[in-house]
């Protein structure tokens, strides 16, 4: 016989999905540091469930499980953003790191590569990849924050998934933050492009990011950190 819990639509729609909660923690430890706990990550992610479980239409032409990975990303972050377990340093190299590469594509108009941010920062590249191995899940400058308060994604066609509350105004001005984000991305190195998709795209992590480039984790690692740091840059600005 079941119970009346296992006849709410709202409880089977969360269980059913609740390890999509632990793919998608899976798949974000994998750049955080040891400190972070995994189970309060988890616990962040499960409340993102059953708030997409609440929330969701399914005559908006999303799947649940879309919308339900949008949710819970977000959730994830949140939580990371109330833990700010992130040292100062990191958040002011980061903002170095954007600065100098701003600094050098102004000057050449192109794409900086490591030795020419490292030059402009004045140390070598390897204390310039140290920093970017210091930055990797840094919340408050990563691509997860920036995607998830402007969809998720690289897709045009991801875009209204995550727009049932937006009046038309705020619609028309989340739709011109994604093609900005969709031209920054597009003129990124073609590395940094390969290692965004493979990541955010095809959700692989980085070790199965770094046997498809023929590389190691630590170096996917780096050039997801700095991918970040460019799509910040360009963001910014000078």
């Amino acid at each position: 016989m079941y119970s009346q819990r296992d006849k709410d639509p709202l409880h089977r729609l969360v269980e059913e999905h609740s390890s999509l909660v632990s793919r998608i923690v899976h798949h974000m430890m994998a750049r955080l540091p040891a400190s972070v706990c995994a189970d309060d990550l988890y616990q962040a992610g499960m409340e993102g469930l059953l708030d997409a479980a609440k929330r969701f239409e399914n005559d908006k032409g999303a799947s649940f499980k879309t919308f339900a990975s949008i949710r819970i990303r977000g959730a994830i972050l949140d939580e990371m953003r109330r833990g700010d377990w992130c040292p100062r340093s990191v958040h002011r190299n980061a903002r170095e790191i954007a600065q100098a590469m701003n600094r050098v594509e102004g000057r050449t108009g192109y794409n900086s590569k490591d030795s020419d941010i490292a030059k402009e920062l004045d140390i070598t590249v390897g204390q310039y990849h140290s920093m970017l191995k210091d930055m990797r899940g840094s919340q408050l400058f990563s691509l997860d924050s920036y995607l998830e308060n402007h969809e998720e994604g690289f897709e045009a066609a991801n875009f209204p998934l995550y727009q049932q509350d937006l009046n038309p105004d705020e619609q028309a001005e989340r739709h011109s933050s994604m093609s900005e984000l969709a031209d920054i991305i597009k003129s990124l190195p073609e590395k940094e492009q390969l290692v965004l998709s493979l990541y955010y795209d095809d959700e692989l992590n980085l070790k199965e990011i770094g046997e498809v480039l023929g590389v190691s984790e630590s170096r996917v690692s780096q050039i997801h950190s700095q991918a970040a740091a460019r799509i910040r840059s360009k963001i910014e600005g000078p």
